[in-house]
């Protein structure tokens, strides 16, 4: 109907149809039923319905009749007539104001009404149509251009009520004559509102999603307040309705419910206290522990830091994990892509590298997008076990959340990292993951009637996670060098890396760590795919101790990963052969990892000094690792000076790396 509604108003404009033949019009459809059924019927033919309209209807609107009957919309006349009246008024300047009140106004109070709305319309002309409703006690409720002005003892009330509430429990030992003064105040101030709410109504609603009719001047991203109490977020703006993501159950929404502006846009409260807590997409707490107290709020959509503000990649953030810390090193204001099959391990190395944050001054937010309830109070378990959560806040919208809260989740996570970066912290922020977000907005924005394009997906999908990714970086010292590190993860189906999503995010992000299936279901944990893993700028954080020690370590592995599909059915190798191939199960067999268990940078560079250095080779494959743990345990013990002189300069002379084989050739002769 609202596709059509303007046309048939112009084709009324342009027959110069008056007010009298539409109320005619409107008394010959309603006093015989009959008539609509047979000019809506599609079976008669055109020439008869044309005869009837003739006979029965006035000359100016037989044309706009005839168009109605032939789009079977003479059912709705009455909406096309009242859309007319009001295109009518609003051309003269007449506007039409609903008073709601208890009893009728005398002629001296409309009066003064009608002053008031001319007042605040700047309309010509004002038309009372009064309502009658004892429910709101006293007072009135004027609706004229859009606008609500409530005046209403009901709303005072309501609004009186509501503050002393807020303040009773702001102020605990609030006394009688406390309550008395605060009542005062809050009728003085309610006395001086004389702005009025600009309203829409619901046209329809359904699948979460509000199609409003109103809010002319209504902003993208604009929050709403249903008069059920649900708030939802302007995402559509055309020519005379308004498309609006609910945050809630649209339960009792229904059409021609009233909607109001806030005059606020979708925004996240933030600050310390959200340190180790559990909250949901608008920021409410949802572990049980009560309210938290807000430092600031922040718009969940903010324009990213300008190129000016931002300061290269050149500090590490150490995952913990040595796969990844010696070929693929991330940087504190890097995005790193973290993309594999279902249950490949993705997770695991976030969780690992949250891990890894414990005394490094860095706040870790961990975003679930999608996610079982169950898997999230998991992850949370062992973040605890750990004693992560003391630096971790936790931004959770479940898979039986709506698709709008998934789809603001990741935003308001990143608006809660945004707001220690800009106080000079490094933050580590893990969106797990954005395929699930990227379906929610294909859901959305398919609901909302966006055209969809390649793979179902609106054409902005890609604008969706380029805005979200780019607001991580690292600021410059005169913003006080904060900086916030992403870990998207995208999820693949049957590792197709050259899909819609996985290749939007791969050329917004600075790298992505690849898991292979077949290398997870091997054995091979963390199971990064050395061939297709990057880190573009990550090099030139990782520190020279890391730099030096991996040294050939990348081009090892991946020579042996050739050989190994070249020799897997020869039965015949030479010694050189069968060197390498020990050498890089060797390699390959360090790489492995178990969960929570990161290693710390002189670990690491002592397990690749010995392993590049050739010291591990005559180590049987299967005992390898328990070999590394009593090797590292061994350096704590008899050398602390060389794991202290790694952790404190960061660096690896030639003299050290001496030193460290020196060890190692010691510890390996006490084995024997």
């Amino acid at each position: 109907m609202a596709k059509n509604i303007d046309e048939y108003i112009a084709l009324l404009l342009k027959s110069n149809v008056g007010a009298g033949d539409i109320d005619k019009t409107k008394a010959i459809f309603n006093s015989t039923k009959e008539v609509v059924e047979i000019l809506d019927n599609p079976s008669i033919p055109s020439a008869e319905r044309e005869a009837a309209i003739n006979e029965l209807f006035p000359p100016s609107v037989r044309e706009a009749v005839l168009r109605i009957s032939d789009d079977s919309m003479c059912f709705s006349f009455d909406e096309i007539a009242q859309a007319y009246l009001d295109e009518l008024d609003r051309q003269s300047s007449i506007i039409t104001a609903q008073v709601i009140c208890v009893t009728e106004p005398d002629e001296k109070q409309q009066e003064g009404l009608k002053k008031f709305v001319l007042k605040e319309t700047g309309a010509a002309e004002v038309k009372l149509e009064i309502v009658k409703d004892e429910s709101i006690i006293g007072g009135f409720i004027i609706q004229a251009g859009g606008k609500l002005y409530d005046r209403s003892l009901k709303t005072k009330l309501e609004k009186i009520k509501q503050s002393v509430s807020e303040n009773a429990k702001k102020n605990a030992d609030v006394d009688a004559s406390g309550i008395i003064s605060i009542l005062k105040e809050d009728i003085k101030e309610y006395e001086f509102a004389t702005a009025g709410d600009e309203i829409g109504t619901v046209i329809s609603v359904g699948d979460g999603i509000a199609v409003i009719h109103g809010l002319d001047s209504v902003m993208y991203g604009e929050i709403v307040i249903f008069e059920s109490g649900v708030k939802g977020m302007v995402q559509d703006i055309k020519k005379n309705t308004v498309g609006c993501i609910i945050f809630g159950a649209d339960s009792d929404i229904n059409e021609g419910s009233r909607v109001k502006r806030s005059y606020k846009m979708a925004g996240v409260p933030v600050g310390d206290a959200f340190i180790g807590r559990v909250v949901n997409a608008l920021g409410e707490p949802i572990d049980g522990r009560g309210e938290i107290a807000a430092d600031d709020y922040r718009l969940v959509e903010q324009s990213a830091p300008s190129i000016v503000d931002r300061k290269s990649v050149s500090k590490p953030l150490e995952t913990g994990i040595l796969a990844i810390d010696s070929m693929f090193p991330i940087g504190r204001g890097q995005r790193e892509l973290i993309i594999g099959d279902r249950q490949t391990g993705k997770t695991s190395i976030a969780l690992d590298t949250i891990v890894n944050q414990k005394g490094k001054d860095c706040i870790c937010i961990y975003n679930a997008i999608g996610q079982k309830a169950s898997t999230v109070a998991k992850l949370v378990g062992d973040l605890k076990k750990h004693g992560a959560m003391d630096y971790t806040i936790v931004v959770c919208s479940t898979a039986s959340d709506a698709s709008s809260l998934q789809y603001i989740s990741p935003y308001s996570a990143t608006a809660i990292a945004e707001y220690f970066m800009y106080k000079g912290k490094d933050c580590l922020i893990v969106y797990d993951d954005l395929s699930k977000h990227a379906v929610a907005y294909r859901a959305i924005s398919l609901l909302l009637e966006r055209p969809p394009g390649r793979e179902a997906y609106p054409g902005d999908v890609f604008y969706l996670h380029s805005r979200l990714l780019e607001r991580s970086s690292r600021l410059t010292p005169e913003l006080g060098g904060g900086s916030i590190t992403a870990l998207p993860i995208i999820e693949t189906q049957a590792g197709d890396v050259s899909a819609y999503i996985p290749t939007n995010v791969i050329s917004i992000t600075d790298g992505q760590i690849y898991l292979e299936a077949d290398l997870f279901f091997s054995g091979q944990r963390p199971a990064v795919n050395v061939g297709l893993s990057v880190s573009r700028v990550g090099g030139a954080a990782q520190t020279k101790a890391m730099k030096k020690a991996s040294g050939s370590l990348r081009v090892d592995l991946a020579q042996y990963r050739e050989m190994e599909v070249f020799t897997q059915f020869a039965s015949d190798l030479d010694e050189d052969t069968k060197a390498q191939l020990k050498y890089g199960a060797g390699l390959m067999e360090l790489l492995k990892q178990p969960l929570g268990k990161p290693l710390n940078l002189a670990q690491q560079v002592i397990t690749l000094v010995g392993a590049i250095g050739k010291k591990f080779i005559d180590i049987d494959k299967g005992k390898l690792k328990s070999y590394q743990a009593e090797l590292l345990e061994y350096f704590d013990d008899m050398h602390s000076d060389i794991v202290n002189e790694i952790n404190r300069e960061k660096t690896l002379d030639s003299n050290l790396r001496e030193k460290i084989l020196y060890a190692i050739d010691m510890f390996n002769n006490n084995q024997i």
